[in-house]
């Protein structure tokens, strides 16, 4: 297995309706189209030999490699230096293409000397299920399959593969090539190569994420890390709909060789809350509103659900129904195996959703726009379910599959929603009924203190009738339900600090101690490790929040970006990169910023 090129190796690019995955060895192993739940064009890093590639490297292994973004953009750089010469490889995805086109551009430049190159393209469609020809053009070949044409546009004569194409060619100093793989209709050619129409393309690409980015309020220490977090979370946003996901990728595991491999290329309502309250710190509004445009459909067809008015998560265009079936002609990232399409998770009851919900529809009411009046209605009848419901068990913030409990969180989190609903409907002078929003209120409050804090560990813990520790209690004095400073908080962080952090690392829970119904262990979770940050800085002790949050920074990858865990030996697992990592990073930086002065 060890072909297969690590999860950290990769850079991201997008058109804000999919992305790609762009190894540092000059390979496209994931990318699918036309959106980022479609199934896969390209998904070696699911079956590095059946998942299909595009390769485009220089040929003969006496070469290395570097990458970077072209500063405030996602415009990738790889750059192959070897004893011949120097040349680089431009990655990027034009924004905003008519006709809903989706177009991967990989230009080739040479920088000094000599380098020949190699391009390989091996497309698999349908996540490798669905067979295809390949035909030969005059400017490059078409790959037709049953649900999908595309087209790649070559400068260079190509050469059939068994199922692609192939070619050579050299790449001298000054010179530029530029490949184009872009969907096509049924019966379309390939477009001819136009290296003035790629250099315009790429100048028109630089320009639109420089001025998205230069909206960003954040002016702190580490401008440079929340800058490519903010990119990141752009990157993962669906424009037609201001949906975000969770993560552009699906099945890459939590352990090697484990089963806790799911599908994150969906809207989680919790991340997307937590979304949108970062990009309201950064000062973007308009990603906020989009967001709630899109929530604002979920309440009108979310009906009389008995699992609430909301799922926990949806599709990128508003689908309820994501059914998860396990691919099983795909042997997994390095062997770890079952592969996962769709996700049956969306299926559970997380009463915490809700607290995330309305807690960012109070920022964005106080900072983004004032709220509708029938989106208020909406937000009423939530509450209204949430006061009826809240006291039951559910499955949690980790979607474990071992039953419901009584979990402190997701009553944290209940608490948090009629606070904030509350808080709303004081400020705008809104009608609710908070005579009974207040009495909910306080119970949810007395029974957390009651049931949810173990008087023998002095710690609040993951779910009533245990004394198991919970990463997710650390966001308790961040949502203001405890003094960040209160003694028995204090004794819970130290608790936590004890038992589930390693160094910097934050596990969310010991799963020998508490079964979570799922097989194997997993690495840290990086949100958990932010969290634990801005729980140690709000607590006074900055000097240690530092060291942890800079501690934190060493472990992204060479472009700055995190995937959902952190394993034994600092190798990034999970889903790549992860939009709540990124976000808890954009929180944490910011908190620390205004505490240190």
């Amino acid at each position: 297995m060890d072909d297969y090129l690590p999860i950290s190796e990769h850079g991201l690019i997008g058109d804000l309706h999919t992305v790609a995955l762009v190894g540092t060895d000059g390979t496209i192993d994931w990318y699918c189209c036309p959106r980022f739940d479609a199934p896969s064009v390209f998904g070696a890093i699911l079956d590095r030999r059946a998942g299909g590639w595009w390769s485009l490297r220089p040929r003969g292994d006496d070469w290395t490699s570097k990458q970077l973004y072209i500063p405030d953009t996602n415009v990738l750089i790889t750059r192959f230096l070897s004893p011949h010469g120097v040349a680089e490889v431009e990655d990027f995805m034009p924004v905003g293409l008519p006709d809903g086109r989706h177009c991967l551009l990989r230009r080739v430049r040479g920088v000094r000397g000599r380098v020949d190159f190699q391009v390989e393209v091996e497309p698999r469609f349908d996540y490798a299920r669905a067979d295809h020809t390949t035909t030969l053009h005059a400017h490059g070949a078409v790959f037709a399959s049953p649900d999908l044409c595309a087209g790649l546009g070559s400068p260079v004569p190509l050469a059939r593969t068994e199922r692609g194409v192939r070619a050579g060619f050299p790449v001298e100093a000054g010179h530029a090539l530029t490949f184009a793989f872009d969907r096509l209709r049924p019966g379309e050619a390939p477009r001819p190569s136009d290296e003035d129409e790629a250099a315009a393309a790429f100048a028109r690409t630089v320009e639109h994420w420089r001025r998205w980015v230069s909206r960003s309020r954040y002016t702190g220490r580490w401008r440079e890390m929340v800058t490519r977090s903010a990119l990141t979370l752009k990157l993962l946003t669906y424009e037609p709909t201001g949906a975000i996901v969770a993560a552009p990728t699906m099945g890459l595991p939590e352990q090697l060789g484990g089963t806790r491999n799911w599908d994150y290329r969906y809207t989680w309502i919790r991340d997307a809350a937590f979304s949108l309250y970062a990009l309201l710190r950064l000062g973007f509004p308009d990603e906020a509103g989009a967001f709630m445009d899109w929530l604002a459909g979920r309440f009108r067809d979310g009906g009389d659900r008995e699992g609430g008015p909301l799922q926990i998560m949806y599709g990128v265009d508003g689908r309820r129904e994501l059914p998860e079936e396990e691919l099983t002609h795909l042997e997994g990232y390095r062997g770890s195996a079952p592969v996962r399409v769709g996700n049956a998770a969306a299926g559970q009851l997380q009463l915490d959703i809700y607290g995330e919900l309305l807690d960012s529809v109070y920022l964005y009411n106080k900072y983004g726009n004032p709220l509708f009046a029938a989106t208020w209605d909406d937000l009423t009848r939530v509450v209204d379910w949430i006061g009826d419901h809240w006291d039951q068990p559910d499955e949690g913030i980790w979607e474990t599959r071992g039953g419901r409990r009584d979990f402190t969180y997701s009553r944290l989190m209940s608490w948090v929603a009629i606070e904030r609903a509350m808080r709303v409907a004081r400020q705008r002078g809104l009608p609710a009924d908070l005579v009974r929003w207040g009495a909910q209120r306080d119970a949810i409050y007395r029974q957390i203190w009651d049931r949810g804090f173990h008087r023998g560990r002095g710690a609040f813990v993951q779910h009533y009738d245990t004394d198991v520790l919970d990463a997710s209690v650390l966001l308790m004095p961040l949502v203001k339900f405890v003094a960040p400073t209160d003694p028995q908080w204090l004794s819970t962080l130290d608790a936590i600090g004890r038992e589930l952090v390693s160094d910097s690392l934050v596990y969310r829970y010991n799963p020998q101690a508490s079964p979570d119904g799922l097989e194997g262990d997993e690495g840290t979770f990086s949100m958990c490790s932010f969290w634990y940050v801005e729980a140690l800085a709000r607590a006074g002790r900055l000097d240690q929040a530092r060291l942890a949050f800079e501690k934190m920074l060493t472990y992204a990858n060479h472009l700055g970006l995190y995937s959902e865990e952190i394993g034994p030996t600092g190798e990034l697992l999970g889903n790549f990169p992860q939009a709540f990592t990124h976000l808890a990073l954009i929180s944490a930086a910011f908190d620390l910023d205004r505490r240190l002065g």
